[in-house]
């Protein structure tokens, strides 16, 4: 499955520690392993480093959308739900991003256009996202009723560093700016 940083759910399916588990052959009784023991034997899967956990994000600290404002008075206030709406794509873009830093998948559906909106979202725990990058917008004011947000996600994931590039559509639902989907530019 395609993943996306603002909108389709990352993929979940991961592959746990191997089982060590020796099959007997019917009518053999214990003792040493046969042949056939040893090939059902599955080895255990590498250890995954986990990442270190990112810093606690608080009223206080920069935002992590990384405009130059405290989160409280940047993207906090979006995701505390008290009224305010980003008034352009590109802050909510940048808002949703920080919801995906802070794990607030409720902000992450409510800010997701209704039609394409998943009924749940699950958030990776192992990923910590380390950086975001405007790299162009189209439309998107408060003149506009569609706009376009194109930007560069980092990450780490199970102890590697990755980058998301995204092209996500935003359209105004209701007089507020709400995520549509994204493409995945080639680089």
């Amino acid at each position: 499955m395609v993943r996306t940083l603002l909108g389709h759910p990352r993929r979940t399916a991961r592959t746990g520690p191997g089982v060590h588990a020796a099959v007997r052959i019917p009518g053999r009784g214990p003792g040493p392993l046969g042949e056939n023991d040893r090939m059902s034997r599955r080895k255990p899967a590498p250890r995954r480093r986990t990442p270190a956990p990112a810093p606690a994000v608080t009223a206080g600290s920069p935002c992590p959308c990384g405009l130059d404002a405290s989160y409280g008075a940047c993207c906090g206030r979006f995701h505390a739900g008290t009224g305010a709406t980003a008034p352009t794509a590109e802050l909510l873009m940048r808002s949703r991003y920080s919801a995906f830093v802070v794990g607030d998948a409720a902000y992450l559906l409510r800010t997701w256009a209704p039609e394409a909106r998943p009924a749940t979202l699950d958030l990776d725990p192992g990923t910590r996202w380390t950086g975001l990058e405007i790299r162009a917008t189209t439309d998107g004011t408060a003149f506009h009723q569609r706009g376009t947000v194109t930007f560069r996600a980092g990450y780490v994931q199970d102890g590697e560093p990755g980058v998301l590039d995204e092209h996500s559509r935003f359209v105004r639902h209701d007089g507020a700016w709400v995520y549509v989907d994204g493409d995945f530019p080639e680089d």
